[in-house]
């Protein structure tokens, strides 16, 4: 059995033996037949879908001897000239080695002369896109008025390259890419032909990775039937081509459930030892989520419509059931925005890696309402529960995790802003309206007040009693014991109704331990973080009802002070001590001095303050410790 070029040994030499393009094979053969030749052709497509095939037995259909006829005889000596490429009046041109303006001047002069021994003479320029210009320009005029019984078709992969000129000039046909019913029946005719026995998974791979192009279908079918194998087998293709089979799927699907990081890793290296073709293995994840996406849509019924066997369609009916419709969805759309950047990527076995996590820890990473677009709300059993699972606590699927979801992040967090002095221009300013480096949503009560997106999801909160958001609360009560004038603070907040102190917490027994204890609590249900709160040193007034913060110095201050860190600490506030409890925070005068000294001296030995009081006549007497912002 010859098996040294299947696509050359079974090219199609009629219209019905081609394999798809439907519609321009019943246009070209009913154009032969009614003698009604185009004097330009323009066929447009991938590669491997037949362009030049049928551009050739258009050629010999209408030169052939029984013309005009819809078929050519390939009996006759025109048709069997073309076949063998040494029709004298059928002449093929590449245009990637001939495609110079001198090349295109000698064309023009031939067209001038009447065919020898058919009844047309027919030029097919194959990559017709790397004409120059100059060339193009030497054929506008013939292309739109040649000789009688002329006509030209030329083939190209890349028509957006083609001049608007050349392209009103011809008949342009765009050829699609052979579906995977249409692959796959070619195939099994060739190996019918061949007398050779196969495995319908066999063909369905090698169809689905010829990705619809005939040529490479047969090129990789060729590829496999050289190891001397007596039988196509898809164990055998997939070793041969190096393409993942399905259990490596239905394992990285158990891995990504279970959240399996080592069972991640270990199949990815699997992959990579294997030296498997990432590209296609991507190209199947992908529609590994897809399946599951439409099963979990449609159930049984959508069976038909996978492109798998019937035992591989219903364990992937299984999988979409364990998985949230909007984690499908999200991961689906993950994976195929992934392929671009793997591939692209300057390590793409680490970019692989990322995808792979990302798609395994998507839940904890990511609102599945906002990767999904939308489609399950936050009392959706499809939206993550505190444990990071999915559905009531007591059906969360999964493992069970040791730690709470990690907060997304999608910009570098703002640094606060500097200490303002009570007496500079814009202190009113800062003190009314504070900076906000977050994104927070504010609504209104029946009453017409604020109601504060986290305050309101916070337990006892109840609307229309004079509630307050984070960023209306103010900082705090006038300085004292021990806090600093410098430090930023301001009278009480306006009250509202909190809810009632944790039980088992009597008001003797009210301290700061126990406050961390509650903060501890607060943490790995909500996942916000207050910065270096253990650090603080802290003490609670429970006649004034008023807990004193003494941060480590100013910045530390003004990170707490923060508009969203402000709100979260007067809440857990108060709801340990109670709900008149008022939270202020400072420094100590010491650090405070200290500051102030160090950045003094420091301004003082820098070359521009020395300029500056020389030119001024100026002395530096106080100076605060500043940032540099990014």
């Amino acid at each position: 059995m010859s098996i040294a070029n299947l696509t050359a040994k079974y090219r199609p030499q009629r219209f019905d033996e081609a394999a798809g393009q439907e519609a321009i094979k019943r246009i070209l053969s009913r154009a032969s037949v009614e003698d009604r030749i185009a004097p330009a052709y323009l066929f447009s497509g991938t590669r491997g879908v037949g362009k030049t095939t049928l551009a050739r037995v258009f050629a010999k259909a209408i030169n052939c001897v029984t013309a005009p006829t819809g078929e050519p005889c390939n009996e006759c000596r025109n048709c069997r000239q073309i076949t063998a490429g040494i029709a004298p009046d059928v002449v093929e041109i590449d245009a990637a080695t001939h495609g110079g303006v001198d090349e295109a001047r000698r064309l023009k002069e031939d067209i001038g002369y009447a065919p020898l021994e058919s009844r047309y003479k027919v030029f097919i320029i194959d990559e017709a896109h790397m004409l120059s210009k100059a060339a193009f320009n030497a054929l506008l005029k013939t292309l739109e008025e040649p000789p009688g019984r002329v006509t030209f078709i030329m083939a190209t992969t890349e028509p957006h390259k083609f001049p608007a000129t050349i392209i009103s000039r011809c008949q342009h046909y765009i050829f699609k890419r052979l579906t995977q019913a249409e692959l796959e029946a070619h195939l099994a005719k060739v190996l019918g032909s061949e007398r050779l026995d196969f495995d319908p998974a066999a063909v369905a791979l090698l169809a689905r990775r010829g990705a619809g192009s005939v040529r490479d279908s047969m090129s990789l079918m060729g590829q496999v039937l050289a190891s001397g194998a007596d039988r196509l087998g898809e164990q055998d293709t997939r070793e041969i081509l190096g393409l993942a089979g399905q259990d490596v799927f239905f394992s990285l699907i158990d891995a990504i459930h279970g959240r399996d990081c080592l069972g991640i890793d270990a199949i990815l290296r699997q992959i990579l030892d294997k030296g498997l073709d990432l590209g296609f293995f991507l190209r199947e994840l992908t529609g590994c989520w897809r399946n599951m996406f439409i099963l979990a849509q449609a159930g049984d019924k959508a069976l038909p419509l996978i492109d798998a066997s019937e035992e591989e369609a219903v364990e992937w009916l299984r999988w979409a059931s364990r998985f949230p419709l909007a984690q499908i969805h999200a991961c689906w759309q993950l994976s195929l925005e992934g392929q671009r950047r793997v591939m692209t990527s300057l390590e793409p076995a680490l970019a692989l890696e990322l995808l792979l996590l990302n798609l395994a820890y998507l839940p904890m990473l990511v609102p599945l309402e906002r990767a999904a677009g939308g489609g399950c709300g936050p009392n959706s059993p499809n939206s993550p529960n505190s444990s990071g699972s999915y559905g009531s606590p007591g059906q969360a699927s999964g493992r069970a995790q040791s730690r709470p979801p990690a907060r997304p992040s999608s910009a570098r967090p703002a640094p606060p802003a500097p200490p303002v002095s009570p007496d500079s221009p814009d202190s009113s300013v800062r003190q009314t309206a504070p900076q906000n480096y977050g994104t927070r949503r504010q609504d209104r009560d029946a009453s017409g007040a604020a109601i504060d997106s986290e305050s309101a999801s916070q337990p006892g909160f109840e609307p229309g009693h004079g509630n307050v958001s984070g960023s209306e609360a103010a900082y705090g009560p006038e300085p004292g014991r021990g806090v600093s004038s410098g430090a930023a603070s301001a009278p009480a907040p306006r009250q509202r109704p909190e809810a009632a102190p944790e039980a088992g917490h009597a008001p003797s027994s009210k301290n700061w331990t126990g406050f961390l204890r509650h903060y501890d609590a607060h943490c790995k249900r909500s996942g916000q973080h207050l910065p270096r709160i253990k650090s603080l040193g802290a003490h609670y007034d429970a006649e004034a009802g008023q807990l004193t913060l003494t941060c480590l110095n100013e910045i530390h201050c003004e990170q707490l002070g923060q508009t969203e860190n402000r709100a979260l600490l007067e809440t857990l506030a108060r709801q340990y001590y109670g709900p008149q409890t008022a939270v202020a925070l400072g420094v100590p005068e010491s650090a405070s001095r200290a500051q102030g000294a160090e950045a003094a001296n420091g301004l003082k030995s820098r070359d521009l303050v020395k300029q500056a009081q020389s030119l001024l006549g100026a002395q530096v007497i106080d100076a605060r410790p500043g940032r540099t912002n990014y």
